[in-house]
This record gives structure tokens, C-alpha cells and sequence, in this order.
């Protein structure tokens, strides 16, 4: 099938490349728009319009799929079907008509779970021990098209949003090339998703990466997991921001501390939570580099009864 992509950040690459690989023809590739980052703020292609020029595939970067002349512009490629993984832009109902086969769309859930745009971060703080991807023909609503296949992938103890959606990213884009080989050949049919089950998974703010260490252990350890590598957790120590890495849970009998409170060594700092101390592993002071928590706390030089948090 003539096969147009549409993705924007490094999560989706590997799907460009499975289908690239493939026996589809991918004929062209939609992206964001290159945006300025960097500490010079220049702009810059989104990842995948850089592995699409390297692929020396067309690129379409309209600032809005709802731009005029788009729509020209995708029907012009003749797509068969239009395949999306994190492109990052509502498509108008128009668009959804111009691929004979629609768009079909990898999400890094387990549909109808985590309808949305942080599905893998929600799944993590939610604490579920299963996660997966599915593939389904985009439609009006959010997320509720018929799903035409399903991979499952397990949640381990020490996963962040970041190490399981690049499991998920490369495992997903086998997926993806499947579920269009049997769109291609007739044999895969879209069913409709349970209405059951469903939640869904706005985008995460960096309000809700604030960590309140009058919570459980447990439940801080997921937060902070979830919200790895972006929005980043963070807490605040004398009245400015520190970012927080991943953390280690402890044993039931470590020594108590209040919820908040800061205990160092030469080796460690311990924070207090609702439920028992846990060991800080790595922090971001404002204005400076990632660190080891030991070495933060040899710095600043924590004093007795100082603690995280308001």
C-alpha cells in the first residue's frame, strides 16, 4: 500500500523505520513544524523529519492539519492509508476521508485504558503492572476507534515512562507494519472497543509532577516514575525548585522520619514520607546539571531538621 506517516518526536521512529523496511511504499511523511530549542533557542526538526530527510521522503509540515492547502497537499500523495504515531495534532473530519483505508493509529496503550496523550505515564503512576500498544482507525472521538490489534508488555519495578515507552516504541512498530499487511491483504477486521474500562490520560503538568511527601512511598515512587523523563518530578529545598530522579524504596524496618525530613551521610539522603523513608538517587538544583543526591547534599550542606517540600 502507498503508506503516508505521520510523527513528530523520537518515540516514533521506529515505526518510519519498520515501514520504511517493509513492503508498503511509504510515499510521505507529516511532522510538526520545526520548533526553536536549545540553549541558542534556533529552530529544529522534529526528529522524525530528520529521519525522513535521511530517508529522502517528502515532508509536509503544516503549522495545522487544519491549514489551507494541506489537505491538497496529503491528497496529491494518493495515500492508500495514513499510518500515526505521536504526531501531536487533532486531524479535522475532512482529513480522515482522503486515505482509502483511514488512519490508522498506534497508541502505547491497552485500549479503551488510557485514552489520550500520556497514556505510559498514567499507567505507571496508576500503578499497573500491565501495559501494551494498540492499533485503530482514527476517528472523531478521542482515542475510541475500532482496534484492529493488540501487543501486550509488562511493567517492571523500575521502569520510567521514558525506559517503557522505548520498549514499547520499538515492540509497537512491528505492530504497526502487521496490522497494515493485513489491511493490505483483507484479513485483519476492526472491532469496536468495549465500553467498559475506559479511563483517559491528559497530558501531565508540571503541577502534578510536584511531589507531596506526606504521601506513601509507593505512591511517590510512581509519580516520580511516571513523570520520567518529562515533566520531570520535583520538590522544592529552601525555597527553590530540585528536580528528583527515580528513587529506592526501603526496607519496613528503615528508621522513621516525618514526611519531608532530610537525613544524609557520606553516602545517601533519606526523605521522610507517610509511609517510611525512601533514598533519594539523583537531583536537579535550579539552574544546574543532574546530580547524585549525595553529592547535592555535601553542597548545600543540609542542617538538622531541614526538609523537602513546603
Amino acid at each position: 500500500m502507498r503508506v503516508v506517516f505521520a510523527g513528530t518526536p523520537e518515540v516514533a521512529l521506529p515505526s518510519l523505520r519498520a515501514l520504511a523496511r517493509s513492503t508498503h511504499e511509504v510515499v510521505g511523511v507529516v511532522t510538526r513544524p520545526d520548533a526553536r530549542a536549545g540553549r541558542g533557542r534556533s529552530l529544529q526538526p522534529s526528529p522524525v523529519k530528520e529521519l525522513a530527510t535521511a530517508l529522502g521522503l517528502p515532508v509536509l509540515t503544516p503549522d495545522s492539519p487544519r491549514e489551507p492547502g494541506f489537505r491538497e497537499s496529503l491528497a496529491a500523495l494518493a495515500p492508500d492509508v495514513c499510518a500515526v504515531v505521536a504526531y501531536g495534532a487533532l486531524l479535522p473530519p475532512d482529513l480522515l476521508e482522503v486515505p482509502t483505508h483511514g488512519w490508522i493509529n498506534l497508541h502505547f496503550s491497552l485500549l479503551p485504558a488510557w485514552r489520550g496523550a500520556a497514556p505510559v505515564q498514567r499507567a505507571i503512576i496508576a500503578g499497573d503492572e500491565l501495559s501494551g500498544a494498540s492499533t485503530f482507525r482514527i476517528e472523531s472521538g478521542l482515542d475510541t476507534g475500532p482496534v484492529f490489534g493488540v501487543m501486550t508488555e509488562g511493567v517492571r519495578p523500575t521502569d520510567t515512562a521514558g525506559t517503557l515507552l522505548a520498549r514499547l516504541a520499538e515492540a509497537g512498530s512491528g505492530l504497526l507494519v502487521a496490522t497494515l499487511d493485513g489491511i493490505a491483504d483483507g484479513s485483519l477486521v476492526a472491532r469496536d472497543q468495549p465500553t467498559d474500562g475506559v479511563c483517559l490520560a491528559p497530558k501531565l503538568t508540571v503541577e502534578e509532577a510536584e511531589v507531596s511527601w506526606s504521601r506513601p512511598a509507593l505512591a511517590i515512587d510512581r509519580l516520580i516514575r511516571g513523570c520520567t523523563p518529562e515533566p520531570g518530578a520535583w520538590t522544592t529545598f529552601r525555597g527553590e525548585r530540585l528536580g528528583l530522579g527515580p528513587i529506592d524504596l526501603l526496607e519496613h524496618d528503615a528508621a522513621t522520619l516525618p514526611p519531608g525530613r532530610l537525613l544524609a551521610d557520606k553516602r545517601s539522603v533519606l526523605v521522610g514520607t507517610a509511609s517510611g523513608p525512601v533514598r533519594l538517587g539523583s537531583v536537579r538544583p535550579a539552574g544546574k546539571k543532574e546530580m547524585a543526591a549525595a553529592d547535592w547534599a555535601r553542597g548545600v550542606r543540609i542542617g538538622v531538621g531541614e526538609v523537602l517540600g513546603g
